[in-house]
């Protein structure tokens, strides 16, 4: 039985993921932003182990739920579901910096696992929304730089299975109702590389999409691109990636 945390599991395909781990016989942390939404959550997905409530637009509360996953020791796997589309004043911290800092400050799991996106194609590489003052992102952006740390902290902890993943545009309340892709397939990934033993999963810094490696932005590869982007989230959160 793995321990696993997932961020944004109150609903969509966080929750989903959620659902099926604990079917299959796991062991599940929920994340909510407010009261409200951890108690829905804890209705729709009953058999999970409790639910951490922190507003992942708010830098301090991320910080804090950093704390609190730590404090119930170590987890097999955390995967960085959490992500808002329409919410411009919220994508830089919810979608880019939450992964950053959780990435910093909780102890490294066995895996870790985050949710990109297909659109982070046109993500900017020159990092310059970034680093503007104030600093500010497109969606795009942001799911580029989901891909980036996850290649990052696969180069820089080896021992961790670090991984992407594009769910694909699927019929949750982000992606509507009539979104075409496949929903069960959108989120069993996340599932799949969160605790299965397919050598195929087994890896680390891979960019996946319905359980096959995909094709993604090639610069992400690129380590100067990589280290400018772990600058620029230290300089905004007063945080850098610890060295293991």
């Amino acid at each position: 039985m793995a321990k696993i945390f997932i961020t944004g599991s109150a609903d969509g395909l966080g929750q989903l993921a959620a659902i099926e781990l604990i079917e299959q016989g796991h062991q599940v942390v929920l994340h909510a932003r407010n009261e409200q939404r951890a108690r829905e959550a804890l209705a729709k997905v009953p058999k999970a182990g409790t639910v951490l409530i922190a507003d992942l637009s708010d830098i301090s509360e991320t910080k804090r739920l950093a704390g609190e996953v730590n404090k119930m020791g170590a987890f097999d796997a955390i995967i960085h579901n959490a992500g808002v589309y329409q919410a411009p004043g919220q994508i830089l911290n919810v979608n880019t910096i939450a992964p950053y800092i959780l990435t910093c400050l909780i102890r490294p799991p066995k895996r870790l696992v985050y949710l990109s996106s297909g659109m982070h194609t046109g993500g900017d590489t020159s990092m310059g929304g970034l680093r503007a003052a104030p600093p500010i992102v497109s969606y795009s952006d942001s799911k580029l730089h989901d891909l980036i740390l996850a290649k990052a902290v696969a180069r820089k902890w080896p021992q961790v299975y670090a991984n992407s993943v594009d769910p694909g545009w699927v019929p949750t309340k982000m992606g509507g109702k009539g979104a075409p892709d496949n929903l069960r397939k959108g989120y069993l990934t996340q599932v799949w590389l969160a605790v299965s033993d397919d050598p195929k999963a087994l890896v680390s810094g891979k960019y996946f999409h319905h359980q096959r490696e995909a094709d993604y932005q090639l610069k992400a590869d690129d380590v100067d691109i990589q280290e400018l982007f772990l600058r620029s989230c230290a300089d905004i959160t007063g945080l850098s990636l610890p060295t293991t």
